[in-house]
């Protein structure tokens, strides 16, 4: 018994549940395709998009970068305090991991509300229409990851939280986030940063 024990503690580990891994690779490969057809109409008219582009407000752009990046940090810092039994400390960052998504959320719709009265809607253009297009579709990634930030919160409130079950359903729930957050870095670097 001890020698299985060993060999598993010597074996590779991947976070979550399979499941999630197969998922994470269908919606990369959705994604792939969005911004393959974003590129393949960026270089139809570059110009257009080029002047699209300047629309954006670069600085809103970074902010929110950095601020899924602070996400991301801190859903990792709550899986290793589960790991480490410390549940009120991971409850903590699962909560701070919560308000930088709210951030993000509100900088996001503040940037939509701007650029509409400013006359650049989903229906003026190529650009605005991926824009809208890849950041909605984003935007409701995010939404659903309040879902998976609510599923990390019941499971480290609940009173199986210490089982290995709890634990692989945590990392499960982390390993979403960070493809929501991985999704948006490809998102800003294609439609802010690349000129």
């Amino acid at each position: 018994m001890t020698d299985l024990a060993d060999k598993n503690k010597d074996a590779p580990f991947v976070p979550g549940q399979p499941d999630m891994w197969a998922f994470v690779l269908f919606e990369t490969s959705i994604f792939t395709g969005y911004f393959g057809f974003y590129l393949f109409y960026r270089t139809r008219s570059p110009e257009l998009f080029l002047h699209s582009q300047t629309h954006l407000d670069l600085r809103t752009g970074v902010v929110n970068t950095l601020v899924l990046l602070l996400s991301s940090w801190s859903v990792a810092r709550c899986v290793q305090s589960s790991r480490a039994g410390a549940y009120r400390e991971a409850l903590r960052d699962v909560l701070i991991t919560a308000a930088f998504a709210a951030v993000f959320l509100c900088c996001k719709v503040f940037e939509w509300t701007r650029l509409v009265s400013e006359g650049h809607g989903p229906d003026s253009d190529d650009f605005f229409a991926y824009y809208f297009f890849l950041t909605g579709i984003h935007f409701i990634h995010l939404l659903i990851g309040f879902v998976v930030l609510g599923v990390i919160v019941y499971r480290l409130c609940g009173a199986r939280r210490g089982s290995g079950e709890s634990q692989v359903l945590v990392e499960t729930c982390a390993t979403y986030w960070h493809t929501v957050d991985f999704l948006w870095v490809l998102i800003f670097a294609l439609l802010y940063a690349v000129r």
